[in-house]
């Protein structure tokens, strides 16, 4: 019982979100049964609820979960929370952006701009980033380039910690080479997932 529980986890965690219907395909279960476990995952807040998904022709629309924030892994938020407290100083704002500048520049590796077209830095970008957990993905939109984390690693110390919004503005702008703007902050995307979305002010000359 309780690995058909970490299968469904780690199935969640590489699909970010399914239905109990796929998920008993994937393990050869009935949906009845997948339920049986979904319940208990969502009692010790592991798995959650976030929408329904239509089904092409007739039919129900089907229940959509996703890991829940308590899933994460609790030592690294434990470790994240702590040393956030200990470089936030309301009263140093240019120190605490230079922290963050460092912490970036960490997060983002060695990188090099000096060759390669925007759409090869974002391809980069998107490899590194996956590596560090934020499912992310680049859009060429009409009104301008677009870069969106499908999730976001610290979510759970957002509320608490806004400033690492900043910490990932600064580390896609070490990434591509430009400067970004966020649009939206951990609203929702598709199948309600929340995702945060940042506009890339690239020259209109370097089109992707």
């Amino acid at each position: 019982m309780q690995a058909t529980r970490q299968h469904i986890l780690d199935f969640l965690e590489s699909q970010r979100s399914a239905s109990a219907h796929e998920m008993g395909q994937a393990f050869g279960m009935t949906p009845a049964n997948l339920r049986h476990h979904l319940k208990i995952l969502e009692k010790r807040d592991l798995v959650k609820p976030i929408g329904h998904r239509t089904l092409k022709g007739r039919g129900r629309p089907e229940q959509l979960y996703a890991l829940s924030v308590a899933a994460q892994d609790e030592n690294s938020q434990g470790l994240a929370k702590a040393l956030l407290t200990l470089i936030a100083e309301p009263q140093l704002p240019k120190r605490n952006t230079t922290r963050l500048k460092q912490l970036a520049a960490q997060l983002a590796g060695k990188v090099s701009l000096s060759a390669g077209h925007i759409t090869q830095r974002l391809v980069a970008a998107v490899k590194r980033l996956n590596g560090l957990g934020y499912r992310p993905r680049w859009e060429a939109r009409p009104g301008g380039t677009q870069f969106v984390l499908g999730q976001c690693p610290y979510a759970g110390l957002i509320a608490e910690h806004p400033e690492l919004c900043t910490m990932d503005a600064f580390l896609l702008e070490r990434l591509i080479g430009h400067k970004v703007a966020q649009k939206t902050k951990l609203a929702p995307g598709p199948e309600s997932l929340p995702q945060c979305v940042f506009a890339i002010q690239h020259s209109p000359s370097e089109r992707v």
